[in-house]
């Protein structure tokens, strides 16, 4: 079996993983400015999808370009999240750069689709392929791939403890070699009940004191983590832009059973009020003693770009962060300066400003944990800045492994 790496190697964004010149596992692409896509000409027979997160399906479209229809397969939350950013990347980028697929590959994108549950193996490209529940977002998989000889586990995103949304990873699948992601190799994370109840705590200290609370989120996974928080505490709050329309996907009849508990996210969007942004209503929600959820989670954009200079200049008003800020990002700038351009204008933020860590990856606990029962395999480090460096320390532990360059090949 041979490996090589279209993306993701050494580097996070743009995942893609190439077997036998025939299986591609992933085809996504890295947002920034410009954007960057998977190298080299993949004409695969099958693709196999681990989850729906722009760096790991933003290039799909692009597979079904002129005769090419390659099946594509994912689980149903996957296929329908991919769906979202296929349009939502056509609709901000389509004029700004040229955009490597139109609205007739994203069409096509139902005509190939092949949906599986986890535990449930299929075949693609002559390769027995086995998804398995991987705890990141609804829909996440572990993707095991056997050609008969050989079994490659690709890990994709994971994570290894419970959160709202989703129980933590508990398989294990016997594997000759894995691709792991290493997203937080170096970073060590209090229990998440702890980071849940500073959190809320610090919610209701400024709802308690009149302010009004923003909390930019990603709209995958992030939102709705928040929107069940705010329903579990008893805090009213309000959710704009993408963050909305996903939350309603996620509770579409055959995507509940991707859910830890269906009826809280359930109970969660009964307890948020919807914004559609019409008639000054952003203004207006600002000036509330409330929460308000919103895209996006870096302030690049979205309706965050109301909010949050409406709410800037008095310090009893608090700014919640729960992603990681990307450095050169607004969100970056103004968690460590105190001021940023937002929405065009440089702007100084009297708003208190807090980072909360509600990563959906898995720590360098979580990844030591997961890897322990693979001593005797073949690991291949991806998906991380410090890729070289973890597979360094993993081959301190005892492991055989290594980090793949970007382009490179390997024979497992």
């Amino acid at each position: 079996m041979d490996v090589r790496f279209l993306g993701g190697a050494r580097e996070i964004g743009r995942s893609a993983v190439l077997i036998d010149d025939s299986l591609l596992l992933d085809f996504g692409m890295d947002s920034g400015n410009p954007p960057s896509f998977p190298i080299g000409d993949a004409d695969p027979d099958a693709v196999v999808v681990g989850h729906g997160h722009l760096d790991h399906v933003g290039s799909i479209p692009t597979l079904l370009a002129g005769d090419a229809r390659p099946p594509i397969h994912w689980t149903p939350p996957t296929y329908d999240l991919a769906t979202v950013l296929a349009r939502d990347t056509l609709k901000l980028h389509g004029g700004s750069y040229n955009c490597p697929f139109t609205e007739t590959e994203i069409a096509r994108l139902a005509q190939v689709s092949e949906t599986h549950g986890y535990g449930e193996s299929f075949e693609a490209a002559g390769y027995e392929v086995t998804f398995f529940d991987a705890g990141h977002v609804p829909g996440s998989a572990h993707v095991l791939v056997s050609d008969g000889d050989t079994r490659l586990l690709y890990t994709g995103d994971f994570h290894t403890e419970d959160q709202q949304l989703l129980s933590g990873t508990a398989a294990r699948p016997d594997a000759d070699a894995v691709i792991c992601e290493s997203t937080y190799s170096d970073v060590s994370r209090p229990p998440r009940e702890e980071i849940e109840r500073s959190f809320v705590d610090s919610l209701e200290t400024t709802l308690w004191e009149g302010g009004t609370v923003v909390v930019p989120a990603f709209a995958i996974g992030r939102t709705q983590e928040v929107l069940c928080l705010c329903e579990a505490y008893g805090l009213e709050c309000y959710v704009d832009g993408m963050g909305k329309r996903v939350t309603e996907l996620f509770l579409r009849e055959r995507n509940r059973e991707f859910l830890r508990d269906p009826d809280l996210l359930r109970r969660a969007k009964g307890n948020a009020r919807f914004v559609d942004g019409r008639d000054g209503q952003r203004e207006r929600i600002a000036e509330q003693n409330t929460v308000i959820v919103t895209t996006s989670g870096m302030l690049h954009g979205g309706p965050a770009m109301t909010y949050v200079p409406a709410i800037r200049s008095h310090p009893t008003n608090k700014i919640a962060m729960t992603g990681y800020q990307v450095e050169g990002t607004p969100g970056r700038e103004l968690y460590e300066t105190g001021s940023a351009v937002i929405d065009g204008r440089s702007m100084r933020v009297s708003a208190q400003v807090e980072q909360y860590d509600f990563s959906a990856h898995a720590d360098r606990e979580g990844l030591l944990e997961f890897l322990a029962p693979y001593a005797d395999a073949r690991i291949l480090v991806n998906h991380g800045d410090r890729c070289e460096r973890f597979a360094e320390e993993l081959r301190e532990e005892g492991f055989t492994a290594e980090a793949p360059s970007l382009g490179e090949e390997l024979s497992l």
